[in-house]
Order: structure tokens, then C-alpha cells, then sequence
């Protein structure tokens, strides 16, 4: 199940990030009350609103142009639609049909062929597999060695402007992003502990962890939409992460909303579930407080409806 990305390929990554997108803050969040340095990385600011940009990007280059198809809830659907017009890439994109209408109105903006199909992600991601067996090249969210690299570049923006050892929190579906940070981290001058961070719905990764190899797991209900959905069967994220040393946690549902509305009232942070799981380990205990902590908050594109709901609640 193991599968490193080659150095080359992560140099390669960083080289084409850094030059189509520029680092995004790295924020300090005295708010958290402890008595190490808090700080949120936040990828919100990125132009899709989401990390997933940085994985797009960086595999549609090393795929030199050829069509590419792909299935997303919306962020990576996003990042593949931004690099394939920044690119001038051929894309094809399938979105479940329970995809927040956020996301789907912002990919209907991309010169994209976009397809809704399947109830959830696992339906859109077996038609995104069938439309590239019959032309294509398949761009998995996470299943990539590409879309991998590109990722790692998240973690070395934030070991370029921390000087010392830290603990990096990261949200956990796949393992696409964590799987990057995890061997960027690897590569740092620093010590850099790294902590993935699964909504209790949607335990895929860890049980693939556990169990040596993917392991369909049944999804319960959460707004962290980012990290529904099983794991393809051949993921390379769960061999990494373990490799990597990488420590799996998982924060309730009602952590998670605290987590939204505690971003957006004491930093003026919009975050989205997925990316509110970080804020919400730290909150339950579930990440060690003995050197700086830097909390990735991986998306800002959640539904104003939800957004609105979940700040009315108390």
C-alpha cells in the first residue's frame, strides 16, 4: 500500500505552485488560550477558496496537457476547473448531485465539462473512473502522486516562516492533503509533528491505517462534506500517512460547528467543516500543547445557509 512521492516530484510541485500561486497567511491566533504559539494556516485565501488548487495545478503540468476527468464534492472539482483554464486544459468534472449548490455555482463559472452524477461521492467518483477508461486521465482527489506533491507545498510555506520545531494539525478524508504535509514534513529543517484530524462520521483513512489496506467503512452525516466518502481501493494515502508516523484523531459533529462559529467570531475566519476539524482537536485535548501549533484551515467555502445556521446557534 506504501507509495512515496520522489524528492524530484515534490521539487517539481513546489517549483509550478510557487510560481502560478502566491503563500497564504499564516495566522497568529492568540485566541487559543495556550501558552505555545497558535497559528492558523489558512488556505481559505487561496482563489478557489481551498488547498485543493495547489494539487490541481501541480498534476495537470505534470500530465502535460493531456484531458483529464475527475470526481469531487467541489474543491478539488474547483482547483482542477481554475488550473484547466489557467492551464488551457481539457477538463471533465463529475459532482455528486448532493454537492452543496455553493460549489456547483462556482464551477459552472470554469470553461469545464461538468457532469452531476451519482447520490454521493462514491457514485460521481465509479462515473468519473468510467468516462477515463474510455479517454482520459484520471485526476483523484487524493489517489494521485501529482495532486500529492502539489499539497506538500502547503507545509513548506509554513516551514519557511516558522523557525523552530512545531506540531501541524491537518484535516483528514482522504489523505491527499495529509499524505503531502506528511512527507514535506519529512523534508523540513524542523522537527515537525503531524496530527490528521477525521470527522467521527467518516473514519475511511484511519480504518485503511489500521487495517493495512482500504476497508469500506458506512458514512454517517456531517457537514466536513471534504472528508465523506470511502477510499479508492488502491489508495496510496493510508501506506504514507502510516509510514509517516502520522497521528489519527477524530472530533464529534457538535465540535466541528463549535469550531465554525468560534473561527469566524473571535478571528473573522470563514472555514468550512472540514477545515474547522482542526480547531476542534485542539479544543478536545487531542493535540499536545509542548511547542507551537499550526492549525491548517483548508477551505472557506461553506454554504451561507449553513454558515448563518450554524453561528445562530448557541
Amino acid at each position: 500500500m506504501t507509495a512515496l512521492v520522489p524528492a524530484a516530484d515534490l521539487d517539481r510541485a513546489w517549483d509550478v505552485v510557487s510560481r502560478h500561486l502566491p503563500p497564504t497567511p499564516l495566522i497568529p491566533f492568540p485566541q487559543a488560550g495556550l501558552d505555545v504559539p497558535v497559528y492558523l494556516k489558512y488556505d481559505g485565501a487561496q482563489p478557489v477558496g481551498s488547498f485543493k488548487v495547489r494539487g490541481a495545478i501541480a498534476a495537470l503540468t505534470a500530465y502535460a496537457g493531456k484531458p483529464v476527468v475527475t470526481a469531487s464534492v467541489g474543491n478539488h472539482a474547483q482547483g482542477i476547473a481554475y488550473g484547466a483554464r489557467l492551464l488551457s486544459v481539457d477538463a471533465t468534472v463529475v459532482v455528486p448531485t448532493s454537492a452543496a449548490p455553493v460549489k456547483i455555482a462556482a464551477l459552472r463559472r470554469y470553461p469545464i465539462n461538468l457532469v452531476l452524477e451519482g447520490d454521493d461521492f462514491d457514485g460521481a467518483e465509479r462515473h468519473a473512473l468510467d468516462l477515463a477508461e474510455a479517454g482520459g486521465q484520471y485526476v483523484s482527489a487524493y489517489n494521485d502522486l501529482h495532486v500529492i506533491a502539489g499539497q506538500s507545498t502547503l507545509l513548506t510555506e509554513v516551514a519557511a516562516d516558522l523557525a523552530g520545531d512545531f506540531t501541524v494539525v491537518v484535516p483528514a478524508g482522504g489523505g491527499g492533503l495529509l499524505s503531502g504535509v506528511a512527507l514535506a514534513a519529512r523534508r523540513a529543517p524542523q522537527d515537525v509533528r503531524v496530527i490528521g484530524v477525521e470527522a467521527g462520521a467518516c473514519r475511511a483513512l484511519s480504518t485503511a491505517v489500521a487495517a493495512g489496506h482500504v476497508v469500506p467503512v458506512p458514512m454517517g452525516e456531517t457537514i466536513a462534506d471534504g472528508l465523506d466518502g470511502n477510499l479508492e481501493p488502491a489508495s496510496v494515502t493510508p501506506g504514507i500517512v502510516r509510514d509517516c508516523g502520522v497521528e489519527l484523531v477524530a472530533v464529534p459533529e457538535a465540535a466541528i460547528r463549535r469550531s465554525v462559529r468560534e473561527l469566524v467570531a473571535t478571528a473573522g475566519v470563514v472555514a468550512e467543516g472540514a477545515s474547522a476539524t482542526t480547531l476542534a482537536a485542539l479544543r478536545g485535548g487531542l493535540v499536545p500543547a509542548d511547542r507551537p501549533v499550526v492549525l491548517v484551515i483548508s477551505g472557506r467555502n461553506i454554504g451561507l445557509d449553513l454558515l448563518a445556521t450554524i453561528l445562530g446557534e448557541s
